[in-house]
């Protein structure tokens, strides 16, 4: 999943950007308003993290204008503890979630997870579909119980086709979401990552977990769970 993190304080966002990374997001960072806007409009996110108090163009700007152009992934606002007012101007502005300052990490971990679920339609933490599980918790993947041991890329491609299981996506789409903005991206190297995915969560070749549907991409087909979706 690629999300975006608009923060003017360096360490702070140093800080998000490789914990995040380190949980298996795509991550792009911008550190004001104005950079924000630019990759909110020009990338494929999944979700966007925005501070409110930010130079050149504020949080709340920025937000309106997010959403006044149509876009809809989930927003999660980073804002000051004593100020109750920007939670609620932000949430009024169109952010889904807040996050209040001094924070830890898993806070904001979990609050992005969650957001990033219910955007899918899945009710619980652990993605499931038939045999195949995928808990964002943990990067942990399984096939009837049995482990399976992915690749960074691998894993961030699988995540993303389980969040939005039964849908087509484009090979465009899933290099938007592979790279970050200052990777040189590569579509066919979307068909490397799928043919090995498949070999790792189908090596007999049963369940036929991820379609190629030619000219338009791949979909997950296995059925979500009732419980899970």
């Amino acid at each position: 999943m690629r999300v975006l993190i608009v923060e003017d304080e360096q360490t702070l966002r140093e800080s998000i950007v490789e914990q995040l990374q380190q949980h298996g997001f795509t991550v792009d960072a911008a550190a004001d308003g104005e950079e924000g806007l630019y990759c909110g409009r020009e990338y494929a996110l999944d979700l966007a993290i925005v501070d409110l108090g930010l130079p050149k163009l504020p949080g709340l700007e920025l937000i309106k204008t997010l959403r006044g152009e149509g876009k809809s992934f989930p927003i999660l606002i980073l804002t000051a503890r004593d100020r109750w007012q920007d939670k609620v101007e932000g949430l009024q502005a169109g952010a889904d979630d807040y996050v209040a300052k001094p924070f830890h990490f898993e806070e904001l971990l979990a609050r992005v997870q969650a957001l990033l679920r219910r955007s899918g339609g899945w009710a619980q933490p652990v993605l499931r579909c038939g045999p195949v599980s995928l808990d964002p918790r943990t990067q942990e993947v399984t096939v009837n119980g049995r482990k399976v041991d992915l690749t960074s890329f691998e894993y961030r491609i699988l995540d993303h086709l389980i969040h939005r299981a039964g849908e087509v996506i484009s090979k465009s789409e899933l290099t938007e979401r592979l790279y970050a903005q200052d990777f040189d991206r590569d579509s066919n190297t979307i068909e490397v990552f799928i043919g090995r995915l498949r070999r790792k969560l189908d090596p007999d070749e049963t369940i036929k977990p991820i379609e190629t549907l030619r000219g338009r991409g791949y979909r997950f087909a296995l059925q979500r769970d009732t419980a899970a979706a």
